[in-house]
């Protein structure tokens, strides 16, 4: 099985893109030689006739066809076809999905281009979490107006956690602190209502918060930061804020970030409505 180049020729022929089996042929011939090979690939193949010439052209120069092909009319075809012709064949997904049906204990979807689909859900993600450190704690309005939420609150209302934890939903995520002493951004008030996210907080919970996380810097816990009087002054601004917004409220007192993180997927879903 060589051509005139002294290579074998593998035909690769997929529903998809065939990146699949190209990989698994050029990791299985690295084994033989360095792994020389003639790989001819033949994408999105979703026709007989397509299958009946690859399978002619294979028998020409006496090459095998690979294939990843999960529509059973054309699979069924293409063995038929390459058993006429003498082409050997290889199935790189079948016995993985044979093997897969037994333990799932039911039928593949027999869907072209799943994996792909995969990765372009990867992706997004991806896309996400870069969104969201970008515009972390109001960095950078400009994100705003682009965001698929945007969380405003005070300092330790869990904004950052929650940003990250959206984002690992695919959405993305900009958060903003409100604090008295800064106007927030005039691109916030460009926001749709529902897009915004305000969190608030029990002051004590969050007095024994910011308690903590100044010890954990080495600072007193008489900073104004932790002081009561300042924590129900910023709380007070921040309703301000949210109220001249016009978005739904979250009470993060005691929740997990988990938990605050399906209450906004909920409104979300939902409108923007306030559960």
């Amino acid at each position: 099985m060589t051509t005139a180049s002294d290579q074998p020729v593998i035909f690769i022929l997929s529903d998809s893109v065939g990146e699949t089996a190209e990989f698994v042929i050029r990791a299985a011939s690295s084994q033989f030689n360095g792994g020389q090979a003639d790989i001819r690939r033949i994408p999105y193949v979703d026709d007989k006739k397509t299958i009946a010439e690859m399978v002619q052209a294979a028998a020409e120069v006496n090459g095998m066809i690979a294939f990843t092909m999960v529509v059973s009319e054309l699979y069924q075809f293409l063995l038929d076809e390459a058993n006429r012709k003498g082409v050997p064949v290889v199935d790189i997904m079948g016995p993985m999905i044979e093997g897969l049906s037994a333990l799932y204990g039911r039928e593949p979807k027999r869907e072209p281009g799943l994996v792909r689909r995969l990765d372009d859900e990867y992706f997004r993600k991806v896309e996400a979490i870069e969104f969201a450190v970008k515009y972390d704690d109001g960095r950078d309005p400009r994100g705003l107006l682009r965001a698929d939420v945007v969380l405003i609150g005070v300092s330790r209302t869990s904004k950052t956690p929650l940003s990250m934890y959206l984002a690992h939903k695919r959405l993305k995520v900009a958060n903003v602190p409100l604090v008295p002493e800064v106007e927030p951004a005039e691109e916030l008030f460009m926001v749709p209502a529902e897009k915004c996210i305000g969190l608030t907080i029990n002051p004590d919970q969050l007095n024994g918060i910011r308690r903590e996380r100044l010890k954990s810097l080495g600072l007193t816990a008489r900073a104004n930061y932790a002081n009561m009087e300042r924590i129900l002054q910023e709380l007070e601004y921040s309703e301000k804020v949210m109220k001249r917004v016009g978005c739904p409220i979250i009470d993060v007192s005691n929740k997990a970030v988990e938990e605050t993180a399906n209450s906004i997927l909920d409104m979300l879903r939902k409108g923007g409505k306030h559960l």
